[in-house]
């Protein structure tokens, strides 16, 4: 099969007839062996019920129904499982993206050897204050971090080869930071394609401001995990290290101070005393438990099941 379209929704009953007539025009002309595969993220219309009376008109309609709202990373995870194109296409079921920017993006794998690409909205047509701005603060600070120079990291239209959704794991609310986990998954060629933005046509977005926030602590989560997941000593058992001798070389330097003034008869102030004492016992406290806390974790990642996952790319026998 030459290609998956993965549709995650979310009561969009008035969008999908449109959605899927204009995704068969958009690719009737190319001949692919396609498949849709929407899943319903728990709605509360009549999404499913639509799903079902066009999955008799459209037979490479297939698609799956959760019975409550676990969020778009569920929605996109049990999509790629089932996904069975050589190329795999997500896209949002509220008209903003483009099916016939598909073709296109699929030249790009095909032809440019690119593992991923992602569509870039260069021209939006959202709520500047509430989606716009912040859009462009949160790209800049996912660049930042990721080190992937994608203009915009969240954009639902992408493209990827079959074996990069078989070897990611989308979960939380990951699903804005794919590109991130096909980069630690090994998959780092990574291409952006500016797409035409729509106008919603329909309802009304699914996702507020509170997005941005959640966004960028998942973005801190996600680096953390990635670059320390499998060595935490790496990280609290330096941090803890650091800590312990900085704070253990204050209070001994405090101590051997009070010996040699007291030694010579001079003044000298009770070690007690001394706030900085108290603040070199805290420092040896905390590195202390920063290093128990990385032994700790080195345990937890040392019986992991998936510690000797790796991604082979290829083999010779």
């Amino acid at each position: 099969m030459d290609l998956s379209i993965v549709i995650s929704l979310y009561n969009e009953e008035e969008s999908l007839r449109e959605l899927v007539a204009w995704i068969d025009r958009a690719l009737a002309p190319h001949d692919y062996e396609y498949e849709i595969i929407m899943v319903d993220d728990g709605s509360r219309d009549r999404s499913w019920e639509v799903i079902s009376e066009l999955s008799e008109k459209y037979p490479q309609i297939r698609a799956i129904g959760f019975r409550r709202n676990y969020g778009k990373s569920a929605a996109l995870y049990c999509g790629f499982e089932a996904a069975k194109g050589d190329i795999v296409v997500t896209m949002d079921a509220d008209l903003q993206d483009s099916p016939e920017e598909i073709p296109e993006m699929m030249r790009m794998i095909r032809e440019e050897g690119y593992d991923l690409v992602s569509g870039w909205k260069k021209k939006r047509y959202d709520n500047v204050a509430t989606k716009n701005l912040p859009s462009k603060l949160y790209n800049a600070t996912a660049r930042k971090v990721t080190g992937i120079k994608l203009h915009d990291m969240n954009c639902g239209l992408k493209a990827y080869r079959n074996e990069v959704v078989k070897n990611i794991e989308v979960y939380g609310e990951m699903h804005r930071f794919i590109p991130y986990l096909a980069k630690q998954a090994g998959f780092d060629k990574i291409g952006e394609k500016e797409v035409h933005h729509q106008k919603r046509k329909y309802g009304k977005s699914k996702f507020g401001l509170d997005r941005f926030i959640h966004g960028f602590l998942d973005l801190l989560s996600i680096w953390f995990l990635q670059k320390f997941g499998k060595k935490p000593m790496h990280l609290f058992g330096g941090i803890g290290t650091l800590t312990f001798l900085v704070g253990a070389v204050i209070a001994i330097w405090l101590i051997v101070d009070k010996l040699v003034s007291q030694a010579h008869g001079a003044y000298f102030r009770p070690v007690a005393d001394q706030p900085l004492f108290y603040l070199a016992l805290v420092a040896v406290i905390l590195g202390a438990q920063l290093f128990l806390t990385g032994f700790l974790g080195e345990l937890i990642a040392r019986n992991a099941t998936d510690r000797n996952r790796y991604n082979i790319k290829r083999t010779i026998r």
